[in-house]
């Protein structure tokens, strides 16, 4: 093994791509340090997924040879991405923390504190890759493209990525799973963690009750009649048909419902009948504000893929910019496009950047 004369921290999270992550760059000759971030406090008597992934994180550690720093970040989190978070949905809006939580945590808080301990790179365990093309450093997709991450990293800039090494940007999950089980780690089959970023898998209406008055409120089809109650309007999202309860309509078809809209001052939700509904497409939205990953003079109107949720296959659009505002225009029809998720644009497999949608055009 060549001796890299560099010192990288690793974000450990507990799971099984931050542990590979942290064993492919010892192999590779790094001083490797691992970092758990601790950014969310529970409530007394609630499950502690944290203290278990922290375990989980050590025993792997331990058994990789490198000693792991634990930081607590839960005042950045709940100042820079919960509030936002919360306030997005207070709005009526579909918010993405996890989007906030890379720029403002991982690629901020971490960042910070693996420089301050004199690290000369961080990694993490995210499914993407890094270019140099004529100097710049570009965002692009993993080779992975099932659980390329490359959404969710759209607020970072070029500078912070410099100093970023994505380990995993050529594996699949099944040679990570592979890599794990070989190496006997202790985390090797252990689930992704799902859920609102560092916060995990919880129920919405129960959780969001805590810090959100949700009431309940009635629910329209698209002829103006009641057909059930839900609630909470913010709970739900366009295009979504899980937790709307609607029993058998008399005169209907026996056909699932989705929503197709809400309005959060009056708290009412509405719904229409088939998953091809043409009430859950749309041809374009309208973006305040775009974060460019590379800064360059962008020439509009500008040709390009977007992506408006993780895992959504990229269309073709165009973007114009008109009265300060951007202008995508779709060349085919999107579903389930919402206010408050982020559209992310793409020349090819480059990452360019992306905004949070302000309004449905």
């Amino acid at each position: 093994m060549n001796k890299i004369n560099k010192k990288i921290v690793v974000g450990m999270s507990g799971g099984v791509d931050s542990s590979v992550s942290a064993y492919l760059l010892k192999q590779q000759g790094y001083e490797v340090i691992g970092l758990f971030m601790q950014n969310w406090q529970n409530e007394p008597g609630e499950k502690c997924t944290s203290e278990i992934d922290f375990n989980d994180a050590s025993d792997v550690c331990d058994q990789l040879d490198i000693p792991l720093h634990k930081a607590n970040f839960a005042d950045d989190y709940w100042n820079r991405v919960f509030k936002e978070f919360l306030n997005e949905h207070r709005a009526g809006r579909t918010p993405n923390p996890d989007v906030l939580c890379n720029k403002e945590i991982k690629f901020k808080s971490f960042l910070q504190y693996a420089l301050s301990i004199g690290s000369d790179l961080i990694a993490t365990g995210h499914y993407a890759s890094k270019k140099i093309i004529n100097g710049r450093t570009y965002l692009c997709r993993a080779e992975d493209i099932e659980k390329d991450q490359t959404y969710f990293l759209h607020e970072v800039k070029e500078k912070d990525f410099e100093k970023c090494i994505f380990p995993l940007e050529n594996l699949t999950k099944n040679d990570v799973r592979k890599i794990a089980i070989e190496l006997n780690l202790k985390n090797a089959l252990k689930k992704d963690s799902v859920g609102i970023c560092f916060i995990g898998e919880r129920n919405l209406k129960n959780f969001l009750g805590r810090f959100i008055d949700l009431q309940k409120g009635t629910i329209y089809d698209e002829f103006n009649n009641k057909v059930g109650v839900h609630n909470g309007a913010t709970l739900y999202t366009k295009g979504q048909r899980q937790g709307l309860r609607i029993g058998g309509v008399k005169g209907k078809e026996d056909l699932p419902w989705y929503v197709y809209d809400k309005d959060i001052l009056k708290n009412e939700l509405y719904v229409c009948q088939g998953i091809d509904n043409d009430l859950l497409f749309d041809s374009g939205v309208e973006i305040e504000n775009i974060s460019w990953i590379n800064e360059k003079d962008y020439k509009f109107p500008m040709n390009c893929l977007v992506q408006i949720r993780h895992q959504h296959n990229p269309v073709k659009c165009s973007v114009k910019l008109q009265n300060s505002k951007y202008i995508i225009n779709f060349e085919n029809q999107i579903r389930g496009v919402s206010p408050g998720q982020s559209a992310v644009f793409y020349d090819n497999a480059i990452c360019l950047g992306g905004g949070v949608i302000s309004n449905i055009v």
